[in-house]
C-alpha cells in the first residue's frame, strides 16, 4: 500500500487563493474517491472568511498514487473575477498542490500510549463519578496528552482518546514539516504560475486545463483524419 502526504496551499496569496484552495479540496477529494484512493484530512488552516483554506494537508492511500498525482502535483490557476475585491483587475489566481517529503518520519504506534483512568470531574454526586470512567492518554515519545470523560464508558472513552491523541500528534509533526517546507512551496509557487497543471475557471469548477487540451488534440487528430482520407 503507498501512502503519500499532499498538501493543498495558497502559499502567500490574498484570500481569493485560500478560497481557491477550499474549491479545489472538494474537487480533488471527489477525483481521489473517483480513483478508489483513501484519504483523511490531518490538519487544515482555516482561511480569513468562511469557507476558506489556507492549507489543509491530507494522506492518500492506495496500491498506486502515482498516476493520479500527475495530474494534481504543482500551481493550479482558477481564472475568475474576485468576488472579494469587485473592483480588483486581476483574475487570475494561483495555488499550489505539494507532496510533503518526511511521511515516513511520522509514526504512530498505539502500543506507544500510556493509559490513566480516573473519576470524571463532573458534579457531585452524578453516577458518573462513582467508578474511573475517565481516560488521559500520553503518546510516550512526544509527551502529547488527552484527557476523554465524553461517556460514561471507560472502553469508550479509551477509544476516543486514541483517535485524539493521534491526531494531536499527527497534528504536531505536519506542522513541523509545514514550517520545514514554506520556502520552498513559495519558490515553487513563484516559478510554476507560468506553466499550472490545472486551470478552473467559473465558481463550480468544472471546467480545467486537461479537459480543454484533450478537446484540442481530438481536434487536431480530427483534423489529420480528414486531410488523409482526402
Amino acid at each position: 500500500m503507498m501512502e503519500k502526504l499532499i498538501q493543498i496551499t495558497s502559499g502567500r496569496g490574498p484570500l481569493e487563493c485560500q478560497w481557491v484552495v477550499a474549491k479545489v479540496l472538494k474537487v480533488f477529494l471527489e477525483e481521489a474517491k473517483n480513483n478508489n484512493i483513501d484519504y483523511e484530512i490531518i490538519h487544515r488552516e482555516n482561511g480569513d472568511e468562511n469557507l476558506t483554506l489556507k492549507s489543509v494537508t491530507i494522506i492518500l492511500k492506495a496500491k498506486d498514487l502515482n498516476e493520479f498525482l500527475k495530474t494534481w502535483l504543482g500551481s493550479i490557476c482558477w481564472t475568475g473575477k474576485s468576488a472579494f475585491r469587485k473592483l480588483h483587475k486581476r483574475s487570475n489566481w494561483f495555488i499550489g498542490v505539494f507532496e510533503l517529503e518526511g511521511l515516513e518520519k511520522i509514526n504512530f504506534n498505539e502500543k506507544d500510549i500510556q493509559f490513566q483512568t480516573t473519576r470524571s470531574q463532573g458534579s457531585g454526586g452524578q453516577n458518573v463519578n462513582k467508578v474511573n470512567t475517565a481516560v488521559r492518554a500520553t503518546h510516550l515519545p512526544t509527551g502529547q496528552s488527552v484527557f476523554v470523560q465524553d461517556t460514561r464508558s471507560q472502553l469508550e472513552n479509551k477509544k476516543l482518546s486514541i483517535r485524539r491523541l493521534k491526531e494531536k500528534v499527527l497534528e504536531r509533526n505536519i506542522i513541523h514539516l509545514q514550517k520545514r517546507m514554506q520556502e520552498t512551496w513559495n519558490n515553487h509557487l513563484q516559478v510554476q504560475r507560468g506553466s499550472p497543471i490545472r486551470t478552473f475557471s467559473g465558481t463550480d469548477f468544472k471546467k480545467n486545463y486537461q479537459e480543454k487540451s484533450f478537446k484540442k488534440q481530438r481536434n487536431v487528430l480530427k483534423n489529420e483524419l480528414k486531410k488523409l482520407q482526402k
